[in-house]
């Protein structure tokens, strides 16, 4: 990466956190960015309307980005032209980038338990349980501390989440207890899942959490081991599941978009389409009602 690339990326990204994005998902959309630089290899801030319209074309034509992909590539560029550099260009204006609507991916009860059961080590093994049983995003379960845990009210709270905002969840009492144990092993004052380092040893000492890459290679060589690999499942995979297997235990869904931390409450309502929960029931009900007539 270039040193004027660099700079615009840095200032992208110190923009998208100012505003509201967690560093993450600041990072997810600034990555676009990189792609610019290395196709252009020259001043971003040189670069034309044109030359914008022909790196789109290609990483959607060539490199054969999804819609999904697109739509992030869009607002990276938007970002850093129109907000970090103030250059309203129209084509970032006109351009609309159809978003698909793929239904996700989720797990049976037996396949989320044989996963859990081919985990290799507790730090997965506690890290796994607890983002399925209390359908947290992965970053929501990397940065749990210590205060965070309500053992005698069952209680987990979730804090700065996604749009900045804080949540109260039901805590199951096998997680709490499984959560309790792990933290036996390494004692870290602060943090739950602390990055134990080489040899495991430091985790009584460590200031940060467990990395993103740890925490995806557990999940992937348990998908290998439990012959679930290859079918797109990933670790946000265990949340929609969390969701599904709600709903057809009965919980209201209004419930459910609390613990999801759902502002919208049609985002909650994708998982009634992974379900059947009510189906057999509405079909009783509306038969016993057409035999009057």
């Amino acid at each position: 990466m270039t040193k004027d690339t660099q700079y615009w990326y840095n200032r992208t990204i110190e923009h998208l956190v100012l505003t509201g994005r967690s560093n993450r998902t600041a990072d997810t959309y600034a990555r676009e960015i990189r792609h610019l630089g290395h196709y252009f290899k020259r001043p971003l801030d040189q670069l034309k309307e044109e030359d914008l319209r022909k790196f789109m074309l290609f990483r959607r034509n060539e490199c054969k980005l999804s819609g999904s992909s697109m739509q992030i590539l869009h607002c990276g560029l938007k970002a850093l032209y129109w907000d970090v550099m103030r250059i309203k260009l129209p084509l970032l204006e006109v351009v609309k980038v159809k978003k698909e609507k793929r239904l996700p991916v989720v797990l049976h009860r037996d396949e989320v338990k044989a996963i859990l059961n081919h985990v290799s080590t507790p730090q997965h093994k506690t890290y796994l349980r607890t983002v399925y049983s209390c359908g947290l995003r992965l970053s929501e379960a990397l940065n749990l501390t210590v205060n965070d845990i309500n053992g005698k009210l069952q209680l987990l709270h979730v804090r700065d989440a996604k749009g900045a905002k804080d949540r109260f969840l039901p805590l199951p009492m096998k997680t709490y207890r499984c959560l309790q144990n792990y933290w036996l092993l390494h004692r870290n004052p602060r943090l739950i899942f602390p990055a134990l380092g080489r040899g495991r040893i430091n985790g009584s000492t460590a200031s940060k959490p467990m990395s993103v890459s740890t925490v995806q290679g557990g999940l992937g060589r348990a998908l290998k081991s439990a012959g679930l690999a290859g079918r797109g499942i990933r670790m946000h995979t265990l949340r929609h599941s969390y969701a599904t297997h709600l709903l057809e235990s009965g919980v209201n869904i209004k419930a459910v978009q609390g613990f999801l931390g759902h502002s919208n409450l049609q985002t909650t309502m994708v998982y009634l389409h992974l379900t059947n929960w009510g189906q057999e029931d509405a079909f009783k009900k509306i038969n016993s009602m057409m035999e009057e007539l």
